[in-house]
């Protein structure tokens, strides 16, 4: 009895704490570990569980085709909610309901777990008893479970003598210079993302009318402001460097074309925008942190929100919300820099 006793704390020495990844093997036999003065009741309530968390393993890994580490973290989640359900006194699966599992996500709360881990944990939860509900008459308690919502990162914008040194950093007279020169500067000027501008034709430039043309998500059309500097570097691309690299057959459609004469795809204009960057000094510049600039810079200087939205081609006023915070971020800091008593 002794030896039986201590191969028993052993055991519960060596089980996994609350929220960690088993090192199991995925498919193999999730193992009931017998717990210390525990009775009848609860002792078969976690025999019931670790019996549907070993099937659930073995359908992830034998049906479902996932790999083992991805097993593993699927089980650690299910197993928790388990160790949680048998504490409570919740014998099986189609005990839970709906405010079982919020009450256990708000345990994790409490515990300090971060609103992403919890995303995840309800993602788990939602894959284990929709399993359960395919092959049982269940009613899955996960159907009206909603995961906390994970924080949008704040855009990181360049400030304005970043933008300024970024520009100025090509433009050395050969056409690849002019093509990145207007690019960036086209980017920077409108806001447009950079699938939308390596799809605009010649034809989507006006400048005339300070405008360029695009086609956004959902096949939305909109036009884009564009001020002088930026039409002044078109204008030099369309006219000293683009011919040198149009060739016979390639699409002379195209506002801006690549090495070999071919619409520019967005994966060349991305490396265009990092090596600039580097050049500038401020690493690894994205398209989309030009695009962010834009709105920042133009809301900074005064432009209402909903300008800003039909800027951006964003469908909802929500999506461009994010930017007031940046500009209340921005001026945190220069009202602390400014302000005699701050």
């Amino acid at each position: 009895m002794r030896h039986h006793a201590a191969m028993t704390d052993e055991r519960a020495e060596r089980r996994p704490a609350a929220g960690e990844h088993s090192v199991e093997a995925p498919a193999g036999r999730a193992g009931t570990v017998p717990q210390p003065h525990e009775d009848p009741d609860e002792a078969a309530a976690r025999s019931a569980w670790e019996a549907v968390l070993e099937a659930f393993a073995a359908h992830l890994a034998h049906e479902r085709m996932l790999a083992a580490r991805t097993v593993t973290a699927y089980l650690a989640d299910a197993r928790q909610l388990a160790d949680f359900c048998v504490a409570a006194g919740i014998a099986a699966p189609d005990e839970v309901t709906p405010l079982v599992l919020r009450r256990h996500l708000a345990t994790l709360v409490e515990a300090g777990a971060a609103s992403t881990t919890l995303a995840r944990k309800a993602s788990s939860l939602r894959r284990l008893f929709a399993w359960l509900a395919s092959r049982e008459d269940l009613a899955d308690p996960t159907a009206r479970l909603s995961s906390p919502r994970r924080p949008r990162p704040l855009p990181r914008a360049l400030t304005r003598g970043q933008t300024a040194a970024l520009l100025d950093t090509v433009d050395d007279g050969a056409p690849l210079g002019l093509r990145d020169r207007a690019l960036l500067e086209l980017l920077y000027a409108t806001g447009v993302r950079i699938a939308e501008l390596v799809a605009a034709d010649v034809s989507d430039l006006d400048c005339e009318r300070g405008v360029l043309r695009v086609l956004g998500k959902g096949n939305r059309p909109r036009q884009a402001p564009v001020g002088d500097p930026a039409c002044e570097a078109a204008r030099r691309w369309l006219a000293e460097g683009r011919p040198a690299l149009v060739q016979p057959g390639r699409s002379h459609a195209a506002l801006l074309l690549g090495a070999r004469g071919s619409r520019l795809d967005a994966r060349s204009a991305r490396r265009a925008v990092e090596r600039a960057g580097i050049r500038a000094g401020l690493g690894a510049v994205t398209p989309h942190q030009l695009r962010h600039s834009c709105a920042t810079h133009v809301l900074e200087g005064g432009a209402d929100l909903r300008s800003v939205q039909e800027l951006l081609g964003h469908r909802t006023l929500a999506t461009t919300q994010v930017y007031t915070k940046v500009s209340r971020r921005q001026l945190r800091s220069a009202y602390d820099q400014a302000h005699p008593r701050a």
